[in-house]
């Protein structure tokens, strides 16, 4: 059974700092592209950031120089390391692993990230 388990978010100030993290079980993670996406309310989900099992990442625009993604194969576990955090990072954010060429994709449960004054 696949399991990815995110934690880290919560409630901050603007120009905070937090590290999310996702645990993965289930999977042969160091062969998975793993990334991080998130919705807000009222949006649709969007990339925020991606690495392959070979540690290439990309970033969405909105993030790039303030947010990384990194991840521990031995841990099974990706990060994403946000800084400077803005009122329009508000939102769930979920771990996603991939195996490219194939089917096989997986979602987390979600975790909630609000930015404000």
């Amino acid at each position: 059974q696949v399991q990815l388990v995110e934690s880290g978010g919560g409630l901050v100030q603007p120009g905070s700092s937090l590290r999310l993290s996702c645990a993965a079980s289930g999977i042969i993670f160091n062969i998975y592209a793993m990334g991080w996406y998130r919705q807000a309310p009222g949006k649709q989900r969007e990339l925020v950031a991606e690495i392959s099992n070979r540690g290439s990442t990309n970033y969405a625009d909105s993030v790039k120089g303030r947010f990384t993604i990194s991840r521990d194969n031995a841990k099974h576990t990706v990060y994403l390391q946000m800084n400077s955090l803005k009122l329009e990072d508000t939102a769930v954010y979920y771990c996603n692993a991939d195996l490219p060429h194939t089917t096989q994709n997986h979602w987390g449960q979600g975790t909630q990230v609000t930015v404000s004054s």
